[in-house]
């Protein structure tokens, strides 16, 4: 697995922290892998945690929770217009493509100048070495590639559905699974 890849929660995965959630990995080494819950606002404003931050969020300007872990650390995750190199943006760390991490004590306007966008997480999501391995072949998630636009997607749009419907059969069967199937 490397860095820049989803993991979308399979309709079993009941996990309260974890029902239909897409999962951005950030971080993937021998000791652990790191994520981010895309798809999960919260109702706290990122210009109430973070000011400087606040006016360059995407919409909706609330914070995500990335995940169970550490939810009073903040991760923001800048998706850059077409043409920029990550490398060469100071404050940010490449994760693949156009996508970086924010270090949040650079500069709010350099990044944002550059940005199409950017997402801000309290918490991440996190497994030790051989965990995630054992979940994904219990068959807790599905890995797929993902899309830079993943990161900064409207809370709105079904993110879960639209993720797994862009695989093609089978996967994209499972974005029409109703989730309780007792009320199907």
């Amino acid at each position: 697995m490397t860095p820049g890849t989803l993991l979308v929660a399979a309709p079993q995965l009941l996990d309260d922290n974890f029902r239909r959630t897409v999962v951005f990995v950030v971080h993937h080494r021998a000791q652990g892998t790191l994520g981010v819950v895309l798809n999960r606002p919260s109702e706290v404003a990122v210009a109430d945690v973070l000011p400087q931050w606040g006016e360059h969020a995407s919409e909706p300007g609330s914070l995500f929770l990335g995940g169970p872990v550490e939810q009073r650390t903040a991760i923001c995750l800048a998706a850059m217009h077409a043409g920029e190199d990550v490398d060469s943006v100071s404050g940010l760390v490449g994760v693949r493509g156009p996508v970086g991490l924010v270090d949040l004590d650079s500069d709010p306007d350099e990044i944002a100048a550059r940005a199409r966008g950017m997402r801000f997480f309290a918490g991440y999501a996190g497994w030790d070495a051989d965990q995630l391995t054992g979940e994904i072949e219990r068959g807790d998630w599905h890995v797929v590639p993902a899309l830079p636009d993943d990161v900064i997607t409207s809370p709105g749009a079904d993110l879960w559905g639209k993720v797994l419907r862009r695989q093609g059969p089978p996967l994209a069967f499972l974005a029409t699974h109703p989730g309780d199937v007792q009320r199907n």
